[in-house]
């Protein structure tokens, strides 16, 4: 089975209707159009002959082509089972050939056990996605809270995720999500993504954004005590960080002397804080409950 022209949202259109299933937007399905757009978004990845790909929702493998074009080995999760199929077929070749897999299902639920059992860590391996809008901060964000760093990211998102992908201290946009991004990776917008590169078009403009390993990795004594910091300060964003703080303190440990340690005003709010500014405050914490 030949890929459809995925260039054309007539041909696209096509063949859904051929194959007797409608758009779901449930999930989220829609379509890069533009292969200007396209070409741009793959180069980030900057991609070597043999390398392993992930991509979450290839949908029907506009991406997937590219990538497989590039030399990549692509493990694709879906979830639509329809798509499942259309995919087998286009890319057959490759499925015998073992350069591309499906992992089918929720990637929010097997992403882990698939790389438990991949062979590989996740340096080797590199996150690709154009991400439906209602899954992207939560698969991004379980991946991170897991520890979990690729060797490079692109991801295609609603502007509104990659301005808080990328937020800095005092932003409006800066939140949980922004700390636990930049803890890991360094943050760069690369592609603006015009609704009219999209089929069906959407009614939010997109950012194709670049997530590489922190060239200056956090100092950071235990992740775990870091996330569940992030979280509780920014619980109640309108409280300062002496009130939301409150929770954490083991029995003994006084708030003042806590902020006084780690070199953070207690009376900021979570916004405000770098992610160096959250890993005084969550070594710090360790430090009294070690």
């Amino acid at each position: 089975m030949n890929c459809p022209d995925y260039n054309s949202p007539q041909a696209l259109k096509k063949i859904l209707d051929e194959k007797g299933f409608a758009m779901q937007k449930k999930f989220g399905q829609n379509f890069l159009t533009s292969p200007d757009a396209r070409e741009k978004i793959i180069a980030l990845l900057e991609l070597v002959p043999g390398e392993a790909v992930w991509e979450v929702g290839p949908g029907l493998g506009a991406m997937t082509s590219g990538l497989l074009a590039g030399g990549a080995d692509v493990t694709a999760f879906e979830l639509d089972r329809g798509f499942i199929d259309l995919l087998g077929g286009f890319f057959a070749d490759e499925l015998k050939n073992g350069s591309f897999c499906i992992v089918a299902g929720d990637v929010l639920k097997n992403w882990k056990k698939q790389l438990d059992s991949s062979g590989k860590n996740e340096g080797e391996i590199k996150l690709f996605g154009n991400l439906p809008y209602n899954i992207a901060a939560t698969f991004i964000a379980d991946t991170i809270t897991a520890g979990i760093c690729f060797s490079r990211c692109v991801f295609t998102v609603q502007r509104e995720v990659a301005d808080r992908m990328r937020a800095k201290p005092g932003s409006k946009d800066n939140s949980s999500f922004s700390i636990l991004c930049q803890w890991l990776y360094d943050v760069k917008a690369c592609v603006d993504l015009a609704p009219g590169c999209f089929w069906p078009r959407p009614n939010v403009a997109s950012q194709a954004v670049l997530f590489t390993p922190r060239k200056k990795p956090v100092d950071l004594k235990d992740s775990k005590t870091f996330v569940t910091l992030v979280h509780t300060l920014f619980s109640q964003r309108r409280k300062t960080l002496l009130n939301n703080i409150k929770p954490l303190l083991p029995q003994g440990v006084g708030a003042d002397e806590l902020f006084s340690r780690a070199g953070v005003s207690k009376g900021e709010r979570a916004e405000n804080l770098s992610v160096e500014q959250f890993a005084s405050l969550a070594n710090t914490l360790f430090s009294f409950r070690s």
